[in-house]
C-alpha cells in the first residue's frame, strides 16, 4: 500500500487498486467502470440466462432419451424405458422424475458430434473459436453486471461447493479457455481447495474495511492534485459500488448457507450415491463418488447465480459418463446406478425450482457431452465412443418445449432425419442470451463472435 505522500506519482491503474478489491485477476472498479460504459452505449443481449451442462465423457444416447426397445438386445437399453409425460415418448428408465418433466422439455433425437474425441466441444471448440462458449457471451455483455457487479460467465466444478472432491479434470481442453477473445473474458471459476469465496470479499476484518474506507476519504483529498483530466469523475460511485457488491450481493449469490435448508435438501444428490456402495475396481470410483456429491449444489448454485444476473453458466460432472467397461469405467448397468439417479434428481429439482420462481422462460438449461455411445455394447457390457448420435436435452429460455426434434436410426447409430450439429446448437444459445439483428449492425464485436452466432440457423423447431 502506498502512502498519502506518494499521491503525486499515483497513476489511474494504482488509484484503482487501492483497497485491494480483486475479481478474477481485474479491480472491481475497473470492471464496473468498463461495464458502466458499455451499458451506457447499449448492449445486443437479452435478459435471459443459460446452464449449461456438461456431460463430461459422453452419455449414451440410448440409456438416456431414446430407448429402442424394440431393437436387438446388445442395442436396445440396457435399463429399459419409462413413459413420459409426452404420449408416445420414453426416456431410459433411470430418469424417472424427468420423465414427468417431458412436456416441459425439448429432447434432440438427431444430434450429431462430429466425432468421438474426448475433449469438450460444444462448450470449448473449433466452432466457438476455442473460447468457452459463455466467453463469446460475456465479450458482448461485458465480464460483469454494471449495477452488481456478478459475473456474466461463470464455470462450476464439483469442487465449487464441495472442496473434498478432486479437482477439475481438464486434459482434454480448457474450459476456461478464451481463444482470441482475451484473459478478461474467461470464466469466473469458484473452486478449489475451499476457497470459494476467498476471490470475492476483502479477507479481513470489518475494522481494517473501515481503515480502507478512510484511506479512500484521505485520496479523495488529493484529487485536486492529481492530474488525470476526467478520469475520476465517475469514481466516487463506482468506488462504493465496489465495496457494496464485495461485501453484499455478489458473495451472497456463491453461498448456499444463504439458501432455504429445504431447498437445499431438495437439490442434494448426496444420499443417492453412497462411496461405500461404489465398487472400487474401477479407477474412476471416486468421481462417480464425487459427482454424487457435488451436482445437485452445482445445480443450486447455477440457479442462484442466474437468478441475480449472471448469463452463462457451465457446469461440469467431472468426465464420470464414459461407460467402456474397462478398467476404469463401469458398465453400463453399472455405471447409470451411480450417474442416474443424481442426473434425474439435480436436473428435475433444477426444472421444479425454476418454474416455481417464475424463471422458467428466463434461463434455458441444456445437457450433452461431447459425443454419444456405440449402439451396440461391447463384450464387457460397456459401449464405446461415438460421434454420429448422442443426446441433447433442453428446457426453458422462452423456446418452444414440450416435443422431440428429429428422429434417429432404428440402431441409434445415426440420424434418421437432417442432423442437428454443434454449430446449430451454438447458434440456438447465442440467440437466446443475444439481440441478433442488433449484433449484425455493430462494428465493435469480434468477428468471432458474430460468426458462431450468425453462420449457421439454430435449432429451426425451437424458435
Amino acid at each position: 500500500m502506498f502512502s498519502l505522500c506518494e499521491s503525486a506519482t499515483i497513476g489511474r491503474r494504482e488509484f484503482l487498486r487501492v483497497g485491494g478489491l480483486a475479481l478474477g485477476g481485474l479491480t472491481l472498479p475497473e470492471l464496473l467502470s468498463a461495464k458502466a460504459e458499455a451499458a451506457m452505449r447499449g448492449l445486443p443481449i437479452t435478459d435471459k440466462s443459460v446452464v449449461f451442462v456438461f456431460m463430461h465423457g459422453g452419455p449414451s444416447q440410448i440409456e438416456t432419451f431414446d430407448p429402442k426397445m424394440s431393437a436387438p438386445r446388445e442395442i436396445a437399453s440396457v435399463n429399459g424405458e419409462i413413459p413420459t409425460s409426452l404420449s408416445g415418448v420414453t426416456f431410459g428408465s433411470s430418469f424417472p422424475q424427468l420423465a414427468t418433466w417431458a412436456d416441459r422439455m425439448a429432447i434432440v433425437r438427431s444430434f450429431s458430434t462430429g466425432d468421438g474425441n474426448h475433449d469438450i466441444k460444444p462448450i470449448v471448440s473449433r466452432h466457438t473459436s476455442g473460447a468457452n462458449l459463455g466467453s463469446l457471451y460475456a465479450r458482448v455483455a461485458g465480464a460483469n453486471r454494471s449495477h452488481t457487479g456478478m459475473p456474466t460467465n461463470v464455470a462450476l466444478y464439483p469442487r465449487s461447493v464441495d472442496d473434498s472432491t478432486m479437482p477439475a479434470i481438464k486434459q482434454f481442453g480448457d474450459f476456461e479457455s478464451t481463444g482470441p477473445l482475451g484473459g478478461g473474458f474467461s470464466p469466473f471459476a469458484p473452486s478449489g481447495g475451499g476457497s470459494l469465496q476467498e476471490s470475492m470479499k476483502l479477507s479481513m476484518p470489518m475494522t481494517r474495511v473501515d481503515d480502507r474506507r478512510s484511506l479512500l476519504s484521505g485520496l479523495d483529498r488529493l484529487r485536486r492534485e492529481i492530474e488525470a483530466g476526467g478520469i475520476l469523475d465517475s469514481y466516487n460511485g463506482l468506488r462504493q459500488q465496489a465495496y457494496d457488491t464485495i461485501l453484499g450481493g455478489v458473495v451472497d449469490a456463491f453461498d448456499l448457507n444463504q439458501e432455504d435448508p429445504k431447498t437445499v435438501a431438495r437439490y442434494d444428490t448426496a444420499p443417492l450415491v453412497r462411496p461405500e456402495s461404489i465398487d472400487k475396481k474401477w479407477n474412476n470410483h471416486e468421481r462417480y463418488a464425487d459427482n454424487a456429491k457435488s451436482l445437485g449444489k452445482l445445480m443450486l448454485l447455477a440457479r442462484r447465480l442466474c437468478e441475480r444476473g449472471c448469463g452463462f453458466v457451465t457446469v461440469t460432472t467431472n468426465f464420470v459418463w464414459d461407460m467402456h467397461a474397462d478398467v476404469n469405467n463401469a458398465t453400463m448397468e453399472e455405471g447409470l446406478r451411480y450417474m442416474g439417479g443424481p442426473f434425474d434428481h439435480a436436473m428435475s429439482a433444477f426444472l421444479e425450482d425454476v418454474h416455481e420462481r417464475g424463471l422458467s422462460d428466463d434461463i434455458l438449461l441444456v445437457c450433452c457431452g461431447e459425443m454419444g455411445r456405440t449402439p451396440r455394447l461391447n463384450a464387457r457390457g460397456g459401449r464405446d465412443h461415438w460421434g454420429n448420435l448422442a443426446p441433447l436435452m433442453l428446457a426453458g429460455g422462452g423456446l418452444n418445449m414440450g416435443q422431440v426434434i428429429g428422429r434417429s436410426a432404428r440402431d441409434a447409430s445415426q440420424p434418421a432425419s437432417d442432423p442437428i450439429t454443434i454449430p446449430h446448437l451454438v447458434a440456438t444459445i447465442l440467440h437466446t442470451l443475444m439481440d441478433i439483428g442488433e449484433l449484425r449492425l455493430r462494428t465493435d464485436i469480434p468477428r468471432e463472435v458474430t460468426r458462431a452466432a450468425t453462420n449457421v440457423s439454430p435449432i429451426a423447431e425451437l424458435l
